[in-house]
């Protein structure tokens, strides 16, 4: 087992193990966390991973909740695997006693007075919360930069993004500050920021992680997901907030999965396909390579690989632009300056109180999507706009059955059409930016689990790689069948060396 005391290289399974035994105290690791995640984000050139830190605060614990939901360290969390171990949450995610803004302006300094069921999961098992993560404002957006306290920078290279919208806590762990972390996945928001940060990131499959007390973006998208420096630190925080949840009516009826269990059963025989679809000729030819040496390790590790299509996969993008900012523009008209949030008090007026709240809250961003969702769902335009995006969303869920029911296991893509850009490159392109997405969204217009592993890196124009991911695609409620093939594919590479040795990445990054 490496050193304890260096949680910048310690997995999340080491740190409880040494917790557990006792060879170092239960805050030992939120210490020095909390140390590293001030180090990282110090300076003009500092990540900006975090917008709140724990000890800002003081450690919360929620009451014990039905159904057994305990409090945290100190009860039955103590024999966990996660026993002390740091992690670290996406700002939309509520808590208690750490602000929860969505990094907006429109809920600056609003804290819920209640909390998350991940979250009180994770404290339940012993797990300590580390602090609240950037993101992109209400999840809106691929690179981080629309947050309204300012980007968060790639811990490969201060000059490039982190993904979004959680590249808060991809770059957290990239950077070493914790093992692991959670996010969430709306339409690629956990597994692209997992590839430019050359972490592990998992989406499972919609209904299988509650939802209450994630802030909605796109209710029939959104999905709470984990990164993890390893498969093994993801599938361990999966498989602690996983499971039925009476409070959240899309949480599906079914028992938390053993996701950590089976781990090495390795691929041997199983048939993944490849599907043409993610590979078009623009594809940058780095990208390619290291995707095709990806699918060599696969076939050296018995898999059986196999060509198919999923041919309506070229109206993704589109399809998911009009669904997800319609639920969008429903969901945010909530914030109207009366019940909580930002209130605009000159206001002389209700219509006056919704203009200037709104208008001072909200960003650009979060402004255009609400825009367009409003038009979308607009008398004389529902139909020829949500009402077919919603027929072309099942036209790419069935070309998802059609390749399971022809016998493909598992399907294998890159995660991401390049690495990671620079900051300010696609900010006055929004196009540009969506089409960051343009091999997640998929999984998220079908309710299937995807999981971005890192599959090596490319040669940047200075002295840093950027690291690039590979995306497995699994049939509905196979997290476990999926998680298998990500661990096969990092051990062929040496765990946690696919793209990194990033537990020692900090600001400016460097070779691993």
């Amino acid at each position: 087992m490496r050193e304890p005391g260096a949680p910048a290289h310690a997995t999340a399974a080491e740190m409880g193990a040494a917790v557990r035994e006792g060879s170092v105290p239960e805050d030992h690791f939120l210490k020095a966390a909390l140390q590293r995640a001030r180090a990282v984000d110090a300076g003009e050139q500092g990540l900006n991973a975090f917008l709140a830190l724990t000890e800002d605060a003081g450690e919360v614990h929620d009451p014990p909740a039905p159904g057994g939901e305990g409090s945290g360290p100190g009860g039955t969390g103590g024999s966990s695997p996660l026993a002390g171990v740091p992690v670290a949450v996406k700002d939309n995610l509520c808590t208690l006693g750490l602000p929860t803004t969505c990094a907006s302006r429109i809920l600056e300094g609003y804290r819920s007075p209640y909390e998350a069921t991940v979250v009180r999961r994770l404290r339940a098992a012993g797990a300590r919360i580390l602090g609240k993560t950037n993101m992109d404002e209400f999840a809106m957006g691929s690179s981080t930069e629309n947050s309204a306290f300012g980007p968060t920078r790639n811990p490969w290279d201060p000059d490039r993004v982190p993904g979004g919208s959680s590249g808060g806590s991809a770059a957290a762990v990239a950077a070493g500050v914790v093992p692991c972390a959670l996010g969430s996945d709306t339409g690629g928001s956990v597994r692209q920021p997992a590839s430019l940060c050359g972490v592990v990131g998992v989406k499972p499959t919609y209904g299988r992680v509650s939802r209450y007390g994630l802030v909605a973006f796109a209710s029939s998208l959104d999905q709470v997901g984990t990164f993890g420096r390893t498969v093994a630190d993801a599938a361990l925080l999966l498989e602690a907030v996983a499971g039925h949840d009476p409070r959240d009516p899309t949480s599906e009826d079914r028992p938390a999965p053993d996701l950590t269990g089976g781990l090495e059963a390795g691929i041997q025989g199983r048939v993944v396909g490849i599907p043409r679809e993610y590979l078009p000729e623009t594809l940058e030819p780095e990208v390619r390579a290291r995707f095709d040496q990806a699918v060599e390790r696969l076939e050296g590790a018995g898999a059986r690989i196999r060509k198919v299509s999923l041919p309506h996969t070229r109206f993704a993008v589109p399809t998911y632009y009009i669904l997800a900012p319609a639920e969008a523009s429903s969901n945010l008209a909530r914030y109207d300056g009366v019940r909580y949030g930002r209130r605009a008090p000159e206001a002389r007026s209700t219509l006056e109180l919704y203009q200037a709240s709104r208008t001072r809250g909200f960003g650009p961003e979060v402004v255009r999507r609400i825009m367009l969702g409003t038009f979308g769902l607009s008398a004389g335009y529902h139909d020829q706009y949500y009402g077919r995006a919603q027929k072309v969303r099942a036209l790419i869920a069935r070309d998802f059955q059609e390749v399971w029911d022809d016998g493909v296991e598992l399907l294998f893509t890159p995660t991401a059409p390049g690495p990671a850009f620079r900051l300010g490159e696609r900010t006055d392109d929004p196009v540009a930016m969506y089409l960051s997405d343009v091999f997640t969204v998929t999984a998220n217009l079908a309710g299937i689990p995807g999981v971005s592993v890192p599959i090596g890196s490319i040669d940047g124009p200075g002295a840093s790689p950027l690291p690039l991911g590979g995306q497995f695609l699994a049939p509905p409620w196979e997290e476990a069948r999926m998680l298998q093939a990500a661990r096969t594919l990092e051990a062929s590479y040496g765990t946690a060396d696919a793209a990194k040795s990033n537990g020692a990445l900090g600001p400016g990054g460097r070779k691993p």
